[in-house]
């Protein structure tokens, strides 16, 4: 019997230093710190929320949640 598997959700966690709390543009991109690819948000929100905690001290760190899955399949983002 076939094993029925959910729809991958791509998410991306990344982050690091901003060049400034208006905006969103890094002060080094090398520095970028890509924390990993994930299949649905609960476990992209559960990964952001770990590091955005390791670096609350730090105002100009900031980690975001890129949903891949509406970069690769637009049309079906609508829904």
């Amino acid at each position: 019997m076939a094993e029925k598997t959910e729809k991958q959700l791509l998410h991306l966690v990344i982050g690091g230093e901003l060049s400034s709390l208006e905006g969103v543009t890094f002060t080094d991109l090398d520095k970028v710190d890509i924390v990993g690819i994930y299949p649905n948000y609960a476990t992209a929100y559960s990964a952001w929320k770990q590091k955005a905690q390791m670096t609350v001290d730090s105002a100009q760190t900031r980690y975001f949640i890129v949903h891949l899955h509406r970069l690769l399949e637009p049309e079906t983002s609508a829904a």
